[in-house]
């Protein structure tokens, strides 16, 4: 049984959705899954855009042998090598024998350590190399790190589809919908593409930049990527959110309170300052438990807010470690133009929030610390209250002013 998608008159979308995975790439939660996108262009020659996952193969080839109604497949483009998009390849060559691989110099490296017959290579592509299909050419321009050393992306001259390898992709599976215009984005799709970005491509903001610039000399009609929505209308809008992640500029002027409780008492003074923030015309705000929240999440409202509020116990004389693995993924991930509050808490030697502020300070980049911090023995009474709310104001006076 086949399940396809018409994107242009000779464009087809072959992906399949995955739904039983639990952990993308076996660390981030996907509970509404995600998809595994390939396409095929009917031309003179037949051509296939990257394949999927092994777990999602069988579909695939359903898919593609419907789309090609029996012609011999002539190319295949490998974007990016990584198994999510590269497992299925070996099916492919037992299949279409005669296929020719197109892909970088490093692709083919990266493909044989993954044991692929060297023998179905083409020439490897270089930046601005170009091939054409018959009515359709295509232009081929290097991505590295975004997020391997090997991706590429590929421009189509003729209907201005850009393959845009894992740039501009999203967790969560498709659902029938494969166009952008065809969701309610905002309210269904921006947090799992921004998680999806933050925590797969976040790192490489650098290399993303560089990419935005080729795009900007493209005429880009639509965007095709390896995960997530096909892109055929308010192409600005997806592009100036990635222009943002990737220069690491909030998105909002906000408030992200993070907090680590053992016992409830760290938890009831974020909740106080939640509150106190609201009063004093703090708009945007997020609260979270590091402790029952993933990090995957973390990371993502730490790209969207201007403000993040740490607030942690004392443990062994250190930082609670769930605060500590968030603080690693912060500057793994190169989180940085966040200012950042502190609230401590310890019983009897409270060091939290000295080595929280060394650890802003010296590991993450361009991030300050407000003087203003609130220090807890064991709990915030009725005595701690105008301390809480002298530093509910001073966030307000950063954030607002």
């Amino acid at each position: 049984m086949h399940c396809v998608r018409k994107i242009t008159e000779d464009l087809y979308w072959i992906g399949v959705n995955d739904r039983r995975l639990a952990l993308f790439e076996n660390i981030h939660p996907i509970p509404r899954g995600v998809s595994y996108n390939s396409y095929v262009l009917l031309d003179e020659k037949t051509v296939l855009f990257d394949t999927v996952d092994w777990s999602a193969c069988r579909q695939f080839l359903d898919n593609l042998e419907f789309v090609l109604n029996g012609r011999k497949l002539d190319y295949l483009v490998m974007h990016h090598v990584e198994p999510d998009h590269a497992a299925s390849l070996q099916e492919i060559l037992l299949r279409w024998p005669e296929v020719k691989i197109i892909a970088t110099s490093k692709a083919f490296d990266l493909l044989k350590q993954f044991g692929i017959n060297t023998d179905h290579f083409e020439e490897p592509v270089k930046e601005g190399d170009t091939r054409c299909f018959g009515r359709h050419t295509v232009t081929f321009f290097v991505a590295p790190m975004v997020h391997w050393p090997e991706v590429m992306v590929t421009f189509d001259k003729t209907n201005g589809v850009l393959f845009s390898a894992d740039a501009f992709g999203s967790f969560s599976a498709l659902n029938g919908k494969l166009f952008n215009d065809e969701v309610d984005f905002d309210r269904d799709w921006i947090d799992e593409t921004r998680r999806y970005y933050t925590n797969i491509v976040g790192k490489y903001g650098m290399q993303v930049q560089t990419l935005l610039k080729k795009a900007k000399k493209l005429d880009i009609k639509m965007i095709c990527p390896l995960h997530g929505l096909v892109w055929r209308s308010n192409l600005e809008y997806i592009l100036d959110k990635h222009d943002k992640w990737s220069r690491y500029e909030p998105e909002q002027k906000g408030v992200l309170i993070v907090f680590g409780s053992m016992y409830g008492n760290t938890e009831r003074a974020a909740d106080a300052l939640a509150v106190k923030l609201t009063e004093k015309g703090v708009k945007d705000m997020a609260v979270y438990d590091v402790s029952s929240t993933h990090v995957s999440t973390l990371i993502a409202e730490s790209f969207r807010f201007s403000h993040i509020v740490l607030a942690c116990v004392t443990y062994n004389l250190g930082i609670y470690p769930p605060m500590q693995t968030y603080l690693h993924d912060l500057k793994a991930l190169n989180v940085q133009n966040r200012t950042f509050a502190i609230m401590e808490n310890g019983s009897w030697a409270c060091t939290s929030g000295k080595l929280m502020t060394e650890f802003v300070q010296k590991e993450l980049k361009n991030c300050s610390v407000l003087e203003n911090k609130v220090s807890i023995r064991s709990s915030l009474g009725d005595a701690g209250e105008p301390a809480l709310d002298s530093f509910a104001s001073a966030i307000a006076k950063s954030v607002n002013g």
